[in-house]
């Protein structure tokens, strides 16, 4: 199988077990962090949740965590991010309970809980800042970058933690990317009205069908948007994957439609 390793993550194979790293979190040995790899693996909970636990205890094992450490939201396309100060489950993994309904996004400085998200083309985050000690996991669908949570939850690491945005890392997971999130008028006109501000607008909307078809780069959103907050432009690190070019090692709801299954990105305070 090929091998997605760039500049800015490394591809781990072990087992039936492959998984991305960001480089740049692997300088800091007090996290732990994962984005999955394989559609063999599916980390869909809503959908089969016993099977869900089953693959995220072999990815835990292989990053020598717990699996009951795993605190996941049950993701809707919000730009709620939740501060998580404990585990609701003692023994196992927090998943599908209504204290995480309607939540797209989590933060800690506890150790040992692992935040998880979820996706199929949509963007995930891990965010960490070395100086206060925090995490946070972010989903955020096409939706939720213009409701802008990446945003959300550099506020709420602020806010929480006193977080300062020049010291936090923001690593962009595998996602649809501009050469394959092709839209119609109606989702078109809504970046437009969201984002008319960014001077990048020409190079983030583009038209592909004169009048019927746009592709727009809901990363380099983010990446804008995050930069004005704050942060440094060498902290936001991007895998550079699209989800839909490589839909045979990551999952992706436009190749696999109805069928889809879940990769799952993670990230831990030891």
């Amino acid at each position: 199988m090929r091998d997605l390793s760039n500049e800015n993550v490394i591809h781990i194979k072990k087992g039936k077990i492959e998984y991305l790293q960001f480089r740049k979190l692997l300088e800091y040995p007090e996290i732990t962090h994962a984005y999955s790899l394989g559609t063999n693996l599916d980390f869909r909970t809503n959908k089969n949740e016993e099977k869900a636990i089953k693959n995220y205890k072999m990815l835990c094992e292989e990053l020598h965590v717990e699996v009951k450490n795993l605190v996941k939201p049950n993701q809707a396309h919000t730009d709620c991010v939740k501060k998580v100060s404990e585990k609701q489950n003692k023994n196992m993994p927090d998943f599908n309970l209504s204290y995480y309904d309607e939540t797209d996004g989590l933060v800690t400085n506890k150790k040992e809980i692992m935040l998880a998200t979820t996706n199929a083309d949509c963007i995930l985050m891990l965010f960490y800042d070395p100086v206060k000690k925090v995490i946070s996991n972010i989903h955020s669908g096409w939706r939720g970058t213009l409701q802008r949570i990446s945003i959300k939850a550099v506020e709420k690491m602020i806010v929480e933690y006193k977080s300062n945005p020049k010291d936090i890392i923001c690593c962009i997971c595998p996602s649809i990317r501009k050469c394959h999130f092709e839209v119609e008028k109606d989702v078109k006109d809504l970046f437009e009205k969201e984002f008319q501000d960014l001077k990048e607008l020409d190079k983030i909307i583009e038209e592909k069908i004169p009048n019927k078809k746009w592709n727009i780069d809901t990363v380099l959103i983010n990446q804008i948007i995050l930069q004005e907050k704050g942060l440094k432009k060498e902290n936001i690190i991007d895998s550079g994957i699209c989800s839909v070019c490589n839909s045979d090692i990551i999952h992706s709801y436009r190749v696999e439609k109805q069928e889809y299954g879940l990769s799952t990105a993670c990230i831990q305070l030891n």
